[in-house]
């Protein structure tokens, strides 16, 4: 089943900030500022699938964007609620979603990826393996509808496998841009956009979209869906 999700999204951050905020933006002042993550691998480790140029580019330098972005996004936010300025707030709220979304959803892509070496790839026999199975028929069933969904993002966006809770179901979502998944837990997500994959495959991006698959940490989605 192929959902889109919504395009609101709300960044913890800014909830978090609009009640210290109110109180005189006392608490704002110490606030800590969000920080780039390690890889838990070097950038080359995901060759051939994805090149250590490409990890680099990606982690260093777009999604430090988003973290340097997303904490002057806070902080703006933080003094337009202390000075009541409301038109201000919502002038800011754009870059908090975009920046905010950019690094919720690339903090998972990192640990959603892992190198062959460490079982990138491999599907496990477990709860995961047995939702798949249900829900897509087979892990190549799941794949091959991933794949479709991911092509047809218009632009730039992400494509996710989800975990219906209430429903005890998997599900792949696309969402546009940076925003994230918010309609289901995400367990596994790809990156659409162009820098996650140009520089190695070009305008061929269904290639890019098959090779992904074999650098899926699908041990860590299993535990994500389990904890869930």
């Amino acid at each position: 089943m192929v959902r889109t999700a919504l395009t609101r999204s709300t960044v913890a951050g800014a909830v978090r900030a609009s009640a210290p905020a109110r109180r005189a933006g006392v608490a704002m002042a110490v606030r800590s500022k969000h920080t780039l993550p390690d890889l838990p691998y070097d950038f080359g480790a995901l060759e051939p699938a994805i090149s250590a140029q490409i990890m680099q580019l990606h982690h260093q330098k777009h999604h430090n964007t988003y973290v340097t972005n997303l904490n002057a996004a806070e902080e703006a936010m933080s003094d337009a609620l202390a000075k009541k300025d409301v038109k201000k707030a919502i002038a800011t709220q754009k870059a908090l979603n975009f920046n905010g979304g950019g690094h919720l959803n690339h903090s998972l892509f990192w640990t959603n990826l892992a190198p062959p070496k460490q079982g990138g790839g491999e599907l496990s026999a477990g709860p995961l393996q047995q939702q798949i199975e249900k829900d897509f028929g087979s892990l190549d069933g799941l794949k091959s509808k991933m794949n479709t969904a991911l092509a047809g993002i218009q632009g730039s966006g992400w494509g996710w496998l989800g975990y219906d809770k209430e429903k005890g179901k998997l599900d792949i979502v696309t969402t546009a841009n940076q925003d994230p998944l918010i309609t289901h837990i995400p367990l596994i997500g790809i990156d659409a956009w162009e820098h996650a994959y140009y520089l190695q495959y070009q305008n061929v991006k269904a290639d890019y979209f098959k090779a992904i698959w074999d650098v899926i940490n699908f041990k860590e989605a299993e535990k994500r869906m389990t904890s869930a």
